[in-house]
């Protein structure tokens, strides 16, 4: 049999049983400047497994497999067994990896104490690259994050150490680009508390991101529980040349499909139009994937694949992948749910938004639909970088926009950041002199973190409200999100054009055919970027910011202070009662879009991530009541008073008084922060009822014991009324497929008889009765 191991650091194999191991190279080792402790194997991966279970499944269901199917049924825990039927059953899987980031590995390390088990039974990690503010510069500002975050960081090291998690300090790098430098590989199974987890599907990997309980239940070793995904293929055709890049695939097929059109279903990109595309360009496609609601994406395993698993120290998986190529490539005749072709020959350059990242327009035509709609053309502020385009293809493609303008004795007219995805990909721009040009031009290298893409910016340019445009290379432009100001006009797009804009100064322009004018005088056009795909002198790693967890840390103490505001350890929520929810207060009708960052705001409150109570004050703060179209604006129905949003809830809580939201369409899209759904219980919520939900906002809901139910009659949204009760009827025989009844109490004194329907599975109604898909974890203990 073999055995595949996957490093803490750098994929090892071990064949047979210890027969025969193939061991990162010792040159890399030695250029890494760490000790073997670093690359001792702490994951498992049998490839032979994976051969067998997809044998199974194939023989059972009798038809070619896409890429998704064989990766996701091929983690199936009971292959023999198990029901699969795409989008209706839900699936039982064994994933191989957890991996968290410092904002949610807070709150999924808490919850993990609580459940008392002694170790993660599969191999995980924490990566701190959410809590550093963008104020001045990288050095600065991550010194900085050190001093402000020191209470954090230490409880997650230390509960790392404790509980066998490895820890990615601050200043390694985004959460993301470690894992494609480090742990996916072709036919990995991860999950990952971030959203944007997707991008290691760039390597061939199913990496989906969840919310923290479901972290949990994978590192205390239970099957994680996932609805058989549909399956929508991309079919790539001819290639990427010129201003087009791997972005515009994505800004492209965001705008085919929107936001909520890969909701419950994997995006796999196949076709003759692949090999085109780099792999940390596959990456970049997935990443965003996450903004059209889809599970994940992936892309087939190829030579751009294995080149880049060279590169990174990973010769001997990319071998194997070689071996085991048939099963890292769809079937021939496998069948897709949906198919979109795309002719990468006729794919011109694209930016999307403002806020919403499906809003796509051809740079050729975003000049005058922005003169059109009243968007500010001036561009304050270019920003490159994020998880999304961080690579050194990337930097290396703005580099040579950035340098053609030098050349010409100009430097940007907007302002412009530069954030690199890691600190490998830091030390290697700085070491082959991009760095310096982008400097140059104008810009300021931040912190290897997630920055300005996630609000962590002290943004000082414009006043809050004050209308202005920013272009990045980022994944979500929702309103307010990257500077806390909702008069700001964000798109996105590729590094290349970021570059080209900032330079220009302006959305009128197209690097394609408008000129630009020299230093001198002279009229000139900008040459299409070019980039190395690949160092030609390797990686430079950088410096070692990994801690290693020890192989015994049950004596380690983590300590949270009672006193703390950063960290609180958690109270289990109540259980069902065992009756119907009667006369449940409507907290908000919320109008239009709803995501988590209007639900649970980033930013400022990012440092509150740890403490239940204290994040609790941001809940739905930015969503829109459609009472009187206010924002954290709602009437007390207890006192008639105006008030905001969770003091309201805290007053219902107080007095004993149990609520629902109401919502809109696609409500929760985004984020996978489960804070989201925690607040709401926290705070005394019962029920969230929309016309739809995304997807990992409705599992978190019911993880933490709350009923995420949708309207049978998308329309019977609009018979909801502020000053309603709701009490949601039949609970007693709550069962999957059959739907609740919410009977609606009007102040006029009539009633309203409403169909609700829900996705709950018979596993997840347990999680209802037992309070949490925690406490329920606790109750099969004993």
């Amino acid at each position: 049999m073999a055995t595949y191991c996957l490093t803490v650091a750098r994929l090892q194999l071990a064949l047979g049983h210890g027969a025969r191991r193939l061991h990162v190279s010792a040159a890399y080792r030695a250029k890494a400047n760490v000790s073997m402790s670093r690359f001792e194997p702490t994951a498992f991966v049998n490839y032979e497994n994976l051969q067998s279970n997809v044998d199974i499944v194939q023989k059972r269901l009798n038809r070619p497999l896409t890429l998704s199917e064989k990766i996701v049924y091929g983690h199936l825990d009971d292959p023999h067994n198990q029901d699969i039927d795409r989008g209706r059953t839900y699936l039982r899987l064994r994933p191989d990896r957890v991996a968290m980031q410092d904002a949610t590995a807070q709150m999924a390390m808490l919850q993990f104490i609580s459940s008392g088990l002694p170790r993660v039974a599969v191999p995980s990690t924490i990566h701190c690259d959410h809590l550093i503010e963008a104020q001045t510069g990288g050095v600065s500002d991550l010194a900085k994050a050190k001093e402000v975050n020191l209470e954090v960081y230490d409880f997650l090291a230390s509960a790392g150490a404790k509980y066998g998690v490895g820890f990615w300090k601050p200043g390694s790098g985004i959460i993301h680009q470690i894992i494609l430098e480090n742990y996916a590989y072709p036919g990995v199974m991860l999950i990952g508390t971030d959203s944007h987890t997707p991008n290691g599907g760039g390597l061939g990997s199913i990496c989906i991101g969840v919310g923290g309980a479901d972290a949990v239940d994978v590192m205390a070793g239970i099957p994680w529980e996932l609805k058989c995904p549909k399956v929508i293929g991309v079919k790539l055709t001819g290639s990427l040349s010129g201003w087009s890049s791997p972005k515009d695939v994505i800004l492209k097929v965001a705008g085919i499909l929107t936001v909520k059109g890969g909701t419950g279903a994997i995006v796999e990109y196949h076709g003759p139009g692949v090999d085109s595309i780099s792999c940390t360009g596959m990456a970049t496609i997935c990443n965003m994937g996450a903004e059209i609601g889809a599970t994940t994406s992936v892309f087939p395993y190829n030579h751009r694949m294995r080149t880049y698993m060279e590169k990174t120290g990973r010769a001997d998986i990319a071998a194997l992948s070689d071996k085991y190529s048939h099963l890292l490539v769809p079937d021939e005749g496998c069948e897709y749910d949906q198919l979109i072709e795309l002719n990468l020959d006729e794919l011109k350059p694209h930016i999307n938004g403002p806020f919403t990242p499906d809003l796509a327009h051809p740079v050729s035509e975003i000049g005058a639909v922005a003169e059109k709609n009243g968007w500010p053309l001036e561009v304050k502020v270019g920003l490159i970088g994020s998880c999304t385009n961080s690579s050194y293809e990337d930097m290396g493609r703005a580099a040579s926009v950035a340098k053609q303008a030098l050349d010409k004795g100009l430097t940007c007219k907007a302002q412009f950041t530069v954030t690199p995805g890691s600190e490998q990909i830091r030390a290697t721009i700085e070491r082959d002199g991009y760095s310096k040009i982008l400097g140059d031009v104008g810009g300021v290298v931040l912190a290897n973190a997630c920055g300005p893409c996630i609000g962590q910016w002290d943004r000082r340019d414009v006043k809050k409200g004050e209308k202005n445009t920013i272009v990045t290379s980022f994944n979500r432009n929702f309103t307010a999100r990257n500077d806390a100001n909702p008069a700001t006009h964000a798109f996105v797009t590729s590094p290349e054009i970021v570059t080209a804009l900032a330079i220009a100064g302006t959305l009128n322009f197209n690097p394609e055919t408008d000129y630009l004018t020299a230093a001198n005088g002279e009229k000139f056009k900008l040459d299409p970027p070019n980039g190395d795909e690949l160092p030609s002198k390797d990686f430079d790693p950088g410096q070692d910011t990994y801690q290693h967890p020890p192989p015994d840390g049950q004596s380690l103490k983590v300590n949270v202070s009672p006193e703390s505001n950063r960290l609180q350890l958690l109270d289990p929520f109540d259980r069902w009662s065992g009756g119907d929810l009667e006369d449940l207060k409507v907290l908000i009708k919320v109008k239009g879009k709803c995501t988590t960052d209007h639900i649970s705001a980033a930013g400022p409150w990012l440092k509150f991530r740890g403490h239940l109570d204290n994040i609790s004050n941001n809940m739905l703060i930015g969503a829109v009541n459609s009472e009187n179209d206010g924002i954290n604006k709602i009437k007390n129905q207890l006192t008639g008073e105006y008030g905001g949003v969770p003091d309201v809830a805290r007053h219902y809580k107080a007095n004993g008084v149990s609520w629902v939201v109401v919502g809109d369409d696609n409500y929760g899209e985004g984020s996978s922060r489960e804070h989201a759904a925690l607040e709401p219980r926290h705070l005394g919520g019962r029920a969230i009822i929309v016309k739809s939900f995304a997807r990992i906002h409705e599992t978190n809901l019911k993880k933490q014991g709350l009923l995420p139910l949708t309207f049978n009659n998308p329309s019977d949204y609009d018979k909801i009324r502020p000053d309603d009760k709701i009490s949601v009827k039949g609970l007693k025989t709550f069962t999957p497929g059959k739907p609740l009844i919410a009977l609606v109490k009007h102040s006029d004194g009539s009633e309203e008889t409403l169909e609700m329907n829900h996705s709950f599975n018979e596993t997840q109604i347990e999680w209802f009765k037992a309070g949490s898909a925690l406490n329920r974890m606790k109750e099969l203990q004993h």
